[in-house]
């Protein structure tokens, strides 16, 4: 073979800028996402003596554990998780504890408000809702048979128990009963429930040391060699394994590019998954112009195509604030409206529960558009009826060098702050086995 003068310069080129790549970027682990998941398992390998860098698209730690402070002071909301879910043995009980920051079980709160396009509802017809959630929860507690959507397990009850069904879904996974397993909400953890001020500066605060890249996307990993090579429009990092821990979403989106591609049961399990759509829309409100009236939460039920189900938290922690939570394909028009859109409904809501005078006290307002954010595609994992065993086989390593974590591979601690912060350790502990450590 002839090598030209241009063969040799070009070489000569790529091999310095691989070997300066290499002296500056060089890890033991790489971890892809600074949510949860990927802080959690950079702390692990941290603390084992191993080196490790944390590679995050955003200009700002904590991923889907968000909190919102752009209203002013005094109004922060939190736009992702908010709850200490299964608290008994989630880890976070213990470090908000330490921490010492407020919270809440939010038992004693009064019954919402119940609105009905634009009108309160009638003591029968929140009767009638209460006793369809019932009904709901008796067909959902441990189904037997094969898995099916919660719209199908449901299809024989009346209209309450489909409605509250479709109200159920909505609110607590972001999605449409038709697309939800019933085997995997059967295995979700249970327990108390502790409601935590700031939830997501708690997480970025937690994990503020940690050597992290902000600002630096992934768009690939070649993982054709011994290693990895972690591409980034900052060039090449190289590392002996890679933790992977961007959502279901962004990997079923194709942005971030496997050479070669990941393994067909890989790509099964992440098909097997979809991504809810909680959103949020927080409005800030000015107290010298509320009424004196009673400002309770309510959820609020509107008709159409798509539907709403949304539940306005009023005054979260007693701050001058209405929070907005919506789930599924009504929540996924507004994101994709925009924020000023989404803005102007969520008003055209609040006005609906306590009357047109409230306008004049909205002053601002944020949305947390989760199904739109190119770096998240959604709120949290859904597993697709038939696809319980996803969760599972998302854990299994590629290669022994590729370890995807996060809640969606978290199994009965999914869709939480908590089971992406367990399932991180995880994964870091799959990783020290392999390093040998």
């Amino acid at each position: 073979m002839t090598l030209s003068r241009r063969s040799l310069l070009a070489g000569a080129a790529f091999l310095a800028a691989s070997t300066k790549a290499r002296a500056a970027a060089d890890a033991d682990v790489a971890v892809i996402g600074a949510g949860a998941a990927g802080l959690a398992a950079a702390a692990a390998i941290q603390r084992s003596g191993h080196s490790v860098v944390v590679l995050e698209a955003r200009g700002r730690i904590g991923g889907r554990a968000f909190t919102e402070t752009g209203l002013g002071l005094g109004r922060s909301f939190d736009a992702g998780g908010q709850y200490v879910h299964w608290a008994e043995r989630n880890p976070w009980r213990e470090i908000a504890q330490a921490a010492r920051v407020r919270t809440s079980d939010d038992a004693t709160s009064p019954w919402p408000v119940l609105v009905k396009d634009g009108a309160r509802a009638s003591e029968a017809e929140r009767r009638q809702r209460r006793a369809g959630f019932g009904r709901v929860s008796a067909v959902l507690d441990h189904p037997a048979g094969p898995d099916r959507s919660v719209a199908q397990a449901v299809a024989g009850e009346d209209e309450a128990a489909r409605a509250a069904a479709t109200g159920l879904t909505r609110l607590t996974l972001g999605e449409e009963p038709d697309r939800v397993s019933c085997a995997d909400y059967d295995q979700l953890w249970s327990g108390d429930d502790i409601w935590v001020d700031g939830y997501g500066a708690l997480v970025a605060g937690h994990y503020a040391d940690l050597p992290v890249r902000l600002d630096t996307p992934v768009t690939g990993i070649d993982w054709r060699g011994q290693g990895v090579a972690v591409e980034t429009p900052r060039g090449i990092l190289r590392a002996t394994c890679a933790i992977v821990t961007v959502p279901v979403g962004v990997l079923a989106s194709g942005s971030l590019r496997f050479t070669p591609d990941l393994p067909a049961t890989t790509g099964e399990a992440v098909a097997g998954l979809a991504m809810g759509a909680y959103t949020k829309i927080g409005l800030a409100l000015e107290p010298a112009r509320l009424r004196a009236q009673d400002l309770r939460d309510a959820v609020i039920l509107r008709s159409g195509t798509p539907g709403l189900t949304a539940y306005l938290e009023m005054q979260p922690f007693g701050k001058p604030l209405a929070v907005l939570h919506c789930g599924g394909d009504g929540a996924r028009a507004l994101c994709e409206a925009g924020e000023a859109a989404a803005l102007a409904a969520a008003t055209d809501h609040l006005v609906s529960v306590f009357g047109a005078d409230i306008r004049a006290a909205i002053t601002g307002g944020r949305l947390a558009a989760w199904w739109t954010d190119p770096f998240a595609r959604g709120s949290y994992s859904i597993a697709r009826p038939g696809h319980l065993a996803a969760r599972e086989a998302l854990r299994q390593p590629v290669a022994e060098r590729i370890f995807l974590a996060g809640e969606a591979a978290a199994g009965g601690a999914a869709m939480t702050v908590g089971g992406a912060t367990l399932d991180g350790e995880r994964a870091a502990a799959a990783v020290l086995k392999r390093l040998g450590s």
